[in-house]
């Protein structure tokens, strides 16, 4: 039986799945940083040669920074879907910041940490374009969580006096603490310590109950 060659038509789809191409890139990115993963480094992860990969998403560093903006759509989409929970704010923070452990503590070697701040705070001081996409997500996850404070401002969830907008940021800055830290070989029990003490620190103590007292 003869089998029909085809020719590829214009809209035919493409060969490669962006997304996955995006996310093999974005490891080795995480593996070596952006200054030390090479261009020949990125083919073998995407399995993409050198002109399907500029043709996809540009130089080396157009397809960087494209990774920082998916790892930022997804972790905002994340972090919103799980303040979403009908639940207390100092609980979902507790669970939130464990979940980010689970990320910033794998790897093989040694612990990965945040995408963000494993691989763009180096390359921000020579890359204008990198801190510009740093600082658009660093205030995207600020966003969110400020949006969640302020609503538990509301409920009497959190009893600090500071404004929800300084408390997002802080919430996020919790975030850098334990990636540097996870990096740096923190353990896992330490790291959970300082994320509840901090859920403390921003929601503040929880509200007592009145205590009935009987008529005399």
């Amino acid at each position: 039986m003869s089998e029909k060659v085809q020719k590829r038509s214009p809209g035919r789809p493409r060969a490669y799945d962006p997304e996955r191409a995006l996310d093999a890139a974005m490891r080795a990115f995480w593996r070596a940083g952006f200054a030390g993963t090479s261009l020949d480094d990125l083919t073998a992860s995407t399995a993409m040669n050198r002109p399907s990969l500029y043709g996809a998403f540009g130089d080396k560093q157009a397809l960087y920074l494209k990774t920082i903006d998916r790892y930022r759509d997804a972790a905002s989409a994340a972090l919103t879907a799980e303040l979403a929970v009908d639940r207390p704010l100092p609980e979902s923070l507790r669970i939130i910041y464990r979940r980010a452990l689970d990320t910033y503590q794998a790897g093989h070697a040694t612990p990965r940490g945040c995408y963000l701040t494993s691989t763009a705070v180096s390359a921000a001081l020579e890359d204008p374009e990198v801190r510009a996409a740093l600082w658009a997500s660093h205030q995207a996850f600020d966003r969110v969580l400020a949006a969640r404070f302020a609503s538990a401002r509301e409920t009497g969830e959190v009893t600090t006096d500071l404004d929800p907008s300084t408390l997002g940021s802080l919430a996020t800055g919790v975030f850098h603490t334990l990636a540097i830290r996870a990096r740096a070989g923190e353990t896992r029990k330490r790291l959970e310590q300082i994320a509840d003490a901090a859920v403390v620190m921003l929601c503040g103590p929880r509200p007592r109950k009145r205590v009935r007292r009987g008529r005399s």
